[in-house]
């Protein structure tokens, strides 16, 4: 009985809490979710998408893309909505397959009343998969878009050749009157080596301290699907990103606040009956202040009740567009990650 007055007092107070928390302030949510093999039917010339077609092995038909696009788009409006009342200011994909899919995305009814923008640019990824940042044209003032690609070049067996992954999105804007900077990243598989990935997170590091040089104090968040853990070194040693703010210093000016949600165990994607938290959203060290315009409040992994399975050996994994090959009307093999920005509101500190 005790346990369960607990319990009620939690459910009529959280409500209550979150508002306490952010009153005064204006919330924004930002947002980072991998769309696991959002395809059009159509083949792009150049990319290895056969098995996304009518007639490939998943019988990608017209009735499926619309379906799984009528998935995604409810899912993407209801990421931090709970707190913000609204849908995100920003959104990071991966695993989108072209602009294309993108403009009937932002088109459907969940996110037409948003009025989202598209940034996208074309990567080199031979299946054809990329990133890409939704944004609030209401909210977001875009001042440049660019890429990056990771390339390595190796020597095996004796001939050169050249590895080349997702490329990672860079997005300069402009939050609430304030320079922002938002990156989007798909790091190399798991089927590559660990090195792979950490010189993905050395790209990413690179990439922000030139921004950071340019204008010193610029405010970044990087987020993506990183295919590796919090503690890997490729977010440790290649990114640079910490878990524990006090750490936080001009060299180590990153903060990734799913290091902590990992070690409790919690995870994005699950795979042989484990957990990993490869969907991370990473902010640098002027988000931590909260005397300095917006910053970081707190993060969430957003796994809702219709993205888990309901039964069966899996269940509480999430809910997938196809399972075992078969199709399954699902969502992603990801859950989507959120986190919130304040800024006081001073229209309304005075009342």
């Amino acid at each position: 009985m005790k346990q369960l007055s607990i319990l009620l007092l939690f459910i009529i107070t959280f409500p209550l809490a979150v508002k306490a928390q952010t009153n005064n302030y204006k919330v924004y949510g930002v947002a980072f979710y991998n769309m696991e093999n959002l395809f059009d039917t159509l083949h792009d010339a150049g990319k290895n998408d056969y098995d996304f077609l009518p007639e490939g092995s998943y019988k990608w038909t017209g009735k499926r893309y619309w379906e799984k696009q009528e998935n995604m788009s409810t899912i993407i409006a209801k990421l931090g909505k709970e707190v913000t009342k609204q849908a995100p200011v920003v959104v990071g994909l991966a695993e989108i397959e072209n602009r294309n899919v993108l403009e009937d995305l932002v088109e459907m009814p969940a996110l037409k009343d948003f009025n989202y923008g598209i940034c996208h640019i074309e990567g080199p990824d031979k299946r054809g998969v990329d990133v890409a940042l939704l944004y609030r044209k209401d909210l977001i003032d875009i001042k440049k878009v660019s890429a990056r690609d990771l390339r390595i070049q190796k020597t095996y067996a004796g001939d050169n050749w050249e590895f080349k992954s997702r490329n990672q999105l860079i997005v300069e804007a402009e939050l609430d009157g304030e320079p922002i900077t938002f990156l989007v990243n798909h790091w190399p598989s798991r089927r590559a080596e660990s090195r792979y990935r950490e010189e993905a997170g050395k790209l990413n590091r690179s990439i922000m301290d030139s921004l950071r040089n340019e204008h010193p104090g610029m405010k970044c968040i990087t987020m993506g699907d990183l295919n590796d853990d919090p503690t890997n070194k490729s977010l440790t040693k290649g990114l640079g990103a910490v878990g524990d703010a006090a750490k936080l210093s001009e060299k180590n000016y990153l903060y990734n606040p799913f290091y902590k949600m990992y070690k409790k165990g919690l995870g994005t994607l699950a795979y042989r009956d484990s957990w990993n938290l490869f969907d991370q959203i990473i902010v640098s060290k002027e988000l931590k202040k909260k005397d300095n315009g917006l910053f970081y409040w707190k993060a969430e992994i957003c796994n809702y009740p219709e993205l888990k399975n309901k039964e069966g050996r899996y269940k509480g994994y999430p809910f997938r567009t196809y399972a075992g090959g078969n199709y399954a009307a699902g969502y992603s093999d990801h859950f989507p990650v959120v986190i919130y920005l304040l800024k006081q509101d001073k229209s309304n500190s005075s009342k």
